[in-house]
């Protein structure tokens, strides 16, 4: 199993980038291919005494920054990082590319350089979010603000077949649909004329979900437009990270708090494992050709080495091909 890495993306490439890369080589068995300017990841690499053992460098100068336009891919920034890491991933030089780069450009570069799988309308970003009892997907969380209600159905079949792949669940993956009220006839034209393809679909949909009951499990499979999606995404983030740091002030508020601390802390590291964002790795791009995974922005070696774990699973799980024998065109 290869996976393709970007070098250069994200707020902490080169060296988290190709810590992580060591790591996920060390842990999981995998051979890497770092896409990025090969002087400066030798130089990295040699500085912080990191081995490139079963890597392979696949020598691109450019960088696309975040502020860059993400169509920029395709012309002024073609020589960059990304854009080399995602032709080999389509010359099929490796199994699956994983980049902490721009979310937009790597949606126009997957799209235009590896292609969308046949009849697949839109890419959807479907990042794997903690729930309270184990974890869910949520698609799309902001690959698409603008959407038709048959796109929705394309991600629903899409994530349903993610899900029940990755977690060789034998029980169909409940598809739920972000709405305001769990009632048939609630939302607008679009969440109602989705709510009718889904219930048709014979997926296993269990109707609308209110935002309050995502983290509560009410679905496998949460189901927005993009715009929907990632409000959803980024307030589940903010209130993960608020509700840690004022955990974290009331015990260190006095002596007997710190002691308290002490006495669960087992238990606290267990809530914040499962509360980081970090732990699943990145976010699949679902209906690209070929495994594309998004991971954070500002992700560190721990987070890169499990994005590429999900990238090697999304590789063997054989969701691609299930994807083009179900999803049909609109």
């Amino acid at each position: 199993m290869k996976i393709i890495v970007d070098a250069f993306g994200g707020d902490n490439a080169p060296v988290e980038i190709i810590k992580g890369a060591a790591l996920a080589v060390s842990e999981y068995g995998v051979d890497i291919l770092l896409a990025g300017s090969e002087e400066k990841i030798r130089k990295a690499a040699a500085e912080h005494n990191i081995s490139l053992d079963h890597m392979e460098i696949a020598d691109a100068p450019g960088v696309i920054e975040m502020h860059d336009e993400p169509r920029s891919i395709l012309k002024e920034h073609k020589d960059c990082s990304m854009a080399e890491g995602l032709r080999r991933l389509a010359a099929g030089d490796g199994d699956a590319f994983v980049s902490s780069g721009s979310t937009g450009a790597l949606l126009i570069g997957s799209t235009f350089l590896v292609k969308r799988i046949k009849g697949v309308s839109r890419a959807a970003l479907a990042p794997i979010m903690p729930g309270n009892n184990g974890p869910y997907m949520l698609l799309d969380a902001g690959a698409n603000v603008d959407c038709r209600p048959e796109m929705l159905l394309q991600f629903a079949q899409m994530g349903s077949i993610y899900m029940s792949c990755i977690t060789n669940s034998k029980t169909p993956a409940r598809v739920g649909l972000v709405n305001v009220g769990t009632e048939d006839t609630k939302g607008g034209e679009l969440q109602l004329a989705a709510f009718g393809l889904l219930k048709e679909s014979g997926l296993n949909f269990v109707g609308n979900v209110e935002a309050r009951d995502i983290p509560s499990n009410a679905a496998d499979v949460i189901v927005a437009d993009g715009f929907t999606g990632n409000v959803v995404l980024k307030l589940t983030e903010g209130t993960a990270d608020m509700m840690m740091r004022n955990i974290k002030d009331i015990f260190m508020t006095n002596m007997i708090t710190k002691l308290a601390a002490l006495l669960i802390k087992p238990q606290l590291r267990g809530f914040k494992k499962k509360m980081d964002t970090s732990e699943y790795g990145g976010a699949p791009l679902l209906g690209i050709a070929a495994p594309v995974i998004k991971s954070h922005g500002n992700a560190k070696a721990a987070a890169i080495k499990n994005a590429i774990r999900v990238a090697a699973d999304f590789a063997r799980g054989g969701v691609i091909s299930q994807i083009e024998d179900t999803v049909k065109p609109l």
